[in-house]
């Protein structure tokens, strides 16, 4: 049985007891508790290096929970880099859904490890701790591991607890060395919503903190990733369309008479595009008082646009059947034994998308909203931003993407319409056709679905160094 013992800690950075590199590699130590001196109802719980899924030597990894507030306890799994560990940078991993859970970035894209048929894990050659610090968590509460009672009804109301999440690892002696290296957001699917929002009010926070309105440590986000992203209802639905009268590479999706009856909800008095823009009207994130209006275009859009336009297809890769089903399901049974829970100090049984967390935001309409203009201004700012789409997913298609890419408003803007996407190649294979310009990318990503990662790993790899060495994509 899994040792729980438990000691106390002090949160100064300077403590060796609480730092990742102290415990010697796959060597599981206690669970280990501590509470902020900083910040409210906030505590950290957390096991070292458990042997599970990293396995390669002296390469360290930390998993636990943070209570954001009371009754909230966010889970985290973090991983040190394979590669220079001491200057790699540090990245954020945040799944979509809303109310899935980041192990599915971790187990199935670009994590460690995978899980095989036979519930063993694999050592995964091209996971982003390659070349990055990388710490993966499952937010809102009720997602993945984390539990509790959920309070995130949206978009907004979910960037708050997943900042004070840092604020109690930076506090410690565990995390603090990373808070002023380069910190990387990587989302994708609902995370074209959380990217912007999180990023946004990163740096809100920020400003007060430098202001002296707040203590706390300052998160400064550098470079934003965001894999088959949902950032704008209107542009997108609109895509939805397009995307199922020829998806460029597979042919028309659905009948005639489906793209028939998606273009009359689409265009016709009162129908999604009308709704949409009611919803924009109202106040989109603002304030509560559009959650209704929103509500009704979310309903309707979903109904006669998307649903739609995904027919009886696969909408996270429309080449594939119900019995083709890839990446594989196989690491959730492997998270839910028993065994692999008490290894990693997880206290509840793994769920990997629950309804809770989906159906809080689903009933204020916060799918409806719009984050275009937050993507834009930070895309004005000159954080590096990606926005890359596997062209076979249908739910967040590249041509929606490419919409949004096309839409923002910043300085490049011209430029970036004026710029040709090019090829590029990973070891002498085709990946993804790009547009560079400046701090912003978008890549069309041939042959993969949602999850990219999952569909071509080493190109994944590939394109993510370069984001974070600042470079534009190009061919290696």
């Amino acid at each position: 049985m899994f040792s729980w013992a438990i000691a106390a800690l002090a949160l100064a950075a300077s403590s060796s007891a609480a730092s990742i590199s102290s415990a010697a590699a796959g060597i599981s130590s206690p669970h280990i508790h501590a509470r902020s001196q900083v910040m409210n109802d906030t505590g950290l719980r957390y096991v070292q290096n458990s042997g599970v899924c990293e396995t390669t030597p002296g390469v360290n990894q930390v998993s636990g929970y943070v209570d954001v507030g009371q009754n909230q306890s966010m889970w985290f799994w973090f991983f040190e880099a394979r590669e220079n560990p001491e200057n790699a940078p540090f990245t954020i991993w945040v799944q979509g859904g809303p109310g899935c859970s980041s192990m599915i970035g971790l187990f199935q894209e670009n994590g460690p490890c995978t899980v095989n048929a036979d519930n063993e894990t694999v050592y995964n050659p091209y996971s982003w701790n390659n070349a990055s610090n990388i710490i993966y968590v499952d937010q809102p509460i009720g997602t993945g591991f984390s539990y509790g009672t959920d309070t995130a009804n949206s978009t907004v109301a979910a960037a708050p607890p997943v900042w004070t999440l840092f604020q109690m690892l930076f506090e410690t002696g565990l995390f603090s060395n990373y808070s002023s290296r380069e910190i990387i957001l990587g989302t994708e699917s609902y995370g074209g919503h959380y990217g912007p929002e999180f990023v946004t009010y990163f740096n809100q926070q920020n400003s007060l903190i430098e202001s002296g309105a707040i203590q706390g440590v300052p998160i400064k986000i550098t470079a934003m990733l965001i894999n088959n992203g949902f950032y704008d209802p209107y542009l997108q639905n609109n895509a939805a369309l397009n995307f199922s009268t020829y998806a460029p590479g597979y042919g028309q999706l659905v009948s005639d008479e489906v793209l028939a009856n998606i273009s009359n909800a689409l265009y016709m008095p009162g129908g999604c595009n009308d709704l949409e823009l009611q919803c924009y009207a109202a106040g989109n994130l603002e304030t509560s008082a559009s959650d209704d209006i929103c509500y009704q275009a979310l309903v309707y859009c979903a109904d006669y646009v998307v649903t739609a336009s995904i027919g009886d297809r696969d909408e996270y890769d429309l080449r594939q059947g119900p019995n083709q089903t890839f990446p594989p399901e196989y690491y959730v049974n492997y998270l839910q034994e028993t065994s692999v829970g008490q290894k990693i100090g997880a206290e509840v049984p793994y769920a990997e998308c629950d309804a809770v967390p989906y159906y809080a935001m689903w009933n204020t309409g916060d799918n409806a909203k719009t984050l275009l203009p937050q993507l834009s201004e930070l895309v004005n700012s000159g954080l590096r931003v990606l926005l890359w789409h596997g062209d076979a997913d249908i739910v967040c298609n590249w041509l929606g993407g490419l919409s949004v890419a096309q839409n923002l408003i910043w300085y490049g803007n011209e430029t970036f319409n004026a710029t040709p996407m090019t090829n590029i190649t990973v070891n002498g294979k085709t990946v993804a056709a790009v547009q560079n310009a400046y701090n912003f990318t978008f890549a069309r990503v041939y042959g993969s679905g949602h999850e990219v990662a999952a569909f071509i790993p080493e190109g994944a790899l590939a394109i993510f160094r370069q984001v974070i060495a600042y470079e534009p994509l190009h061919s290696v």
